[in-house]
């Protein structure tokens, strides 16, 4: 399997500097980002690491879960899959981090019911790359069929 790349050029300060994350593998594009952008409520037209996190945590989990769900006798019509990723003060070390990663996904499978829905979207939560990698936080999951 390939290495993926990314890179990002920052100038100045945290508080004043801002930057620019090129997806360098893809080269799909070049996004803004700013800290004083990350902890507002609104993101003003930026990225943030976490939204970038979110990003590659539901699209992980989608494929994982479409894997499962045919390794389990269904077929999978559509997943709709969001990864909300929530940053914080981190009180034990200072400075922030990601306290939590809440995904939630809607189902439409042939072939299974509700509870063989759930064992493949539990199963995908652990198993997926990304949830793999981010283990030091607490992710949570809501599964259901349409």
């Amino acid at each position: 399997m390939p290495t993926r790349s990314a890179r990002t050029a920052w100038n100045g300060t945290l508080e004043q500097g801002s930057g620019q994350v090129e997806l360098s593998s893809s080269k799909v594009g070049t996004y803004d980002v700013s800290f004083p952008k990350r902890a507002a409520d609104e993101a003003g037209g930026t990225t943030s690491p976490e939204e970038l996190i979110a990003a590659a945590h539901s699209s992980c989990y989608a494929m994982q879960l479409s894997a499962f769900i045919a390794e389990a006798g269904g077929t999978p019509q559509s997943l709709d899959v969001t990864a909300d990723v929530t940053l914080g003060p981190d009180s034990a070390n200072g400075g922030f981090a990601i306290s939590s990663i809440a995904l939630t996904v809607r189902g439409e499978v042939e072939g299974l019911d509700a509870a063989g829905f759930e064992a493949a979207a539990q199963k995908a939560k652990e198993g997926c790359p990304v949830s793999k990698a981010l283990t030091g936080t607490t992710i949570t999951l809501d599964a259901g069929l349409e």
